[in-house]
């Protein structure tokens, strides 16, 4: 018999080499290679000679794009509006779906409450390689769950899985996680790079063979990443994290990545006594605390995938006992609040250089565009000038380095949304102020050009 022969693979990026050393030369990570046996293609794909698509179909045909473009995706809608939100209209079959998040952060609940709102619409098979089918049960009369239509398994050889799969035929399979399940026909450990990786491809495989839904739960590194190599964030259809802050009772599903749908979509539940519950609403959540006006309080309308969303930013500026003051921003990038504060320095006439400035998004939500620009300064010059802005003002806007206030995508949904809500003020780019016709209510929209026509017209 052949000795097998082995490679070594970087746990960051995927690359393979023939023989281990200590930094990997495409990512420059240091001691991430890790051992695996090379097996042939065909070895690996469990002898299978036939190739075939999401359905079951021959798909190592030549066929013109023109005849497959009336092909509609099936879709199911699980019927947890944020869930369904965020897959981008419900389940496609035959896809596969990373779900990653802490400790304790409700991945497992939520896949459970997905199973039994399926119920016997979509048959399920919830697999456990964490849990015994005691503690499932438990957790399932706890959320107060209809458990007759549930089925579960625990189990972490991914062959024996694959077999009950076979004899089952679920069309939702759930596995809860995918770093405790292995191969017989690799002698690593459950959890290192190599089992992770063809338990991965197996169940994909086994996705696309049959048309069945696959739900593969992650665990998280400390840096926040899937664990395990990041060719397993390539492999799967759609990459979903879930986050919250801790002692909050909110979490935030989001996609990171979505062949079936927008990415960056955004789901907002609520963690209670009986699992998790949807928000439809999340801006009247993040804005219920608010009581009145404050100094350094500004609210933004951010847009999460497809979403407008109403969040308040907070500003503390503070003068500084270090002869370097602090730059802190929760839920913003802190380099760009390094630079807006240059800027308003430059072009607003305030200068924070002796300031110690704390900015945080309130409710955990992390903006990452950049029409906080705009709310971000006006709340740091609030908080600067100890002068609150005017009560039901809503302002967003980009900030480029000479002072102008850029534009934003969708300025008029944003403005409904804000209306919606009842503002009746808003600061926004000229470019972005809608047109007559455009219905608003009572809603005053001020549109500026420059930094300095937005300070003035906050008073």
């Amino acid at each position: 018999m052949a000795k097998a022969k082995t490679a070594y693979v970087c746990s960051d990026c995927g690359a393979e080499y023939p023989k281990w050393q200590g930094q990997c030369e495409a990512c420059g990570a240091w001691n991430t290679l890790s051992a695996f046996v090379v097996q042939p293609a065909k070895e690996a794909a469990g002898g299978a000679v036939r190739r075939v698509g999401f359905a079951g179909a021959e798909a190592s045909q030549v066929r013109p794009l023109e005849a497959v473009a009336g092909e509609v995706e099936q879709r199911h809608l699980v019927r947890i509006g944020e869930l369904d939100r965020v897959l981008g209209g419900g389940l496609v079959e035959g896809s596969v779906v990373l779900v990653g998040g802490d400790p304790g952060i409700g991945k497992s609940t939520l896949l459970l409450q997905t199973l039994a709102a399926l119920g016997d619409r979509l048959p399920g098979l919830y697999v456990s390689g964490e849990e015994s089918l005691a503690q499932i049960a438990a957790r399932g009369h706890r959320l107060g769950l209809e458990l007759s239509p549930l089925r579960a398994l625990a189990e972490t050889c991914v062959e024996r899985i694959l077999e009950h799969a076979a004899a089952e035929k679920p069309r939702v399979l759930v596995i809860d996680s995918i770093q405790t399940i292995w191969t017989e026909t690799l002698p690593a450990a459950p959890g290192s790079v190599s089992q992770v990786r063809e338990s991965a491809a197996r169940l994909t495989r086994y996705a696309k063979q049959s048309g069945a839904s696959v739900f593969l739960v992650g665990h998280v590194t400390k840096e926040g990443g899937i664990a395990g190599p990041r060719v397993l964030e390539h492999m799967v259809d759609a990459v979903l994290y879930f986050e919250g802050e801790t002692g909050s009772r909110f979490r935030v599903l989001r996609a990171f990545k979505n062949r079936f749908g927008a990415v960056n979509e955004l789901g907002v539940f609520a963690m209670t006594d009986k699992g998790l519950r949807e928000v439809p609403n999340p801006s009247a959540i993040f804005l219920s605390a608010q009581q009145g006006s404050t100094s350094g309080s500004a609210v933004m309308v951010t847009r999460e995938g497809t979403r407008p969303l109403l969040v308040e930013v907070q500003a503390l500026v503070d003068q500084s006992s270090l002869g370097n003051p602090r730059r802190v921003a929760l839920g913003l990038e802190q380099n760009r609040l390094a630079m807006l504060l240059a800027v308003l320095h430059r072009h607003g006439g305030a200068a924070v250089f002796d300031q110690d400035v704390f900015v945080n998004v309130v409710g955990g939500i992390r903006v990452q565009e950049t029409a906080a620009d705009l709310p971000v300064l006006l709340a740091v010059l609030s908080s600067f000038r100890d002068k609150p802005l005017l009560e039901k003002t809503v302002a967003f806007g980009e900030v480029g380095l000479s002072g102008e206030v850029r534009p934003v995508p969708n300025g008029e949904e944003r403005l409904k949304e804000a209306a919606h809500h009842g503002f009746r003020r808003a600061i926004v780019p000229r470019a972005n102020a809608p047109k007559k016709s455009a219905r608003l209510g009572d809603m005053e929209v001020i549109g500026v050009e420059r930094l300095g026509e937005a300070i003035d017209a906050c008073g």
